[in-house]
């Protein structure tokens, strides 16, 4: 009886960590597009939200961060220079990155007399997300854990009431 319980208990914890684990590798909120420009020596990443693009810049080999460089950002035709942040990244704020659809983006990076360009592609919805998507994992996961809770107090009061307290 006592291996029955063990065994109860550890199937509740793996419904629990499952449900926790579902919901935590959910995916980034909506509205935040993402975007890798690399070059032989540097890696660019950036995130878009509404119209300011984030970018943080750092060597490949070491993956130190570039802080000192002057940024530039070529999206649809048009260049927008990027302003340096305090925590090392880059600014670049232009009406450009609302619009959806797809772009070519060129990150150009200069340090001192090197000048290096960094290409990649930049994919921003149409912004018609569904704020709650039932089928999505997040969703899921709160249903596996919210069960899971249900059935966890539901034996203990079981319990509770057998034993006559």
């Amino acid at each position: 009886m006592v291996a029955l319980r063990a065994a109860r208990a550890l199937v509740c914890a793996g419904v629990l960590a499952l449900g926790w684990q579902i919901t935590a590798a959910a995916d980034p909120p909506p509205g935040i597009a993402r975007i890798e420009a690399r070059s032989s020596d540097l890696l660019a990443v950036g995130t878009v939200q509404g119209d300011r693009m984030t970018i943080h810049v750092s060597r490949i080999l070491d993956n130190a961060p570039v802080r000192d460089a002057a940024v530039a950002l070529t999206l649809r035709g048009s260049t927008h220079p990027a302003t340096a942040m305090s925590d090392g990244g880059y600014s670049v704020r232009t009406p450009d990155l609302n619009l959806p659809g797809t772009a070519s983006v060129l990150i150009a990076v200069t340090t001192g007399p090197t000048h290096e360009e960094l290409k990649g592609t930049l994919e921003i919805g149409d912004g018609a997300a569904k704020p709650e998507d039932r089928n999505s994992a997040r969703q899921l996961g709160w249903w596996v854990l919210n069960f899971a809770v249900c059935i966890g107090f539901l034996m203990l009061w079981r319990r509770r009431k057998s034993t006559g307290a």
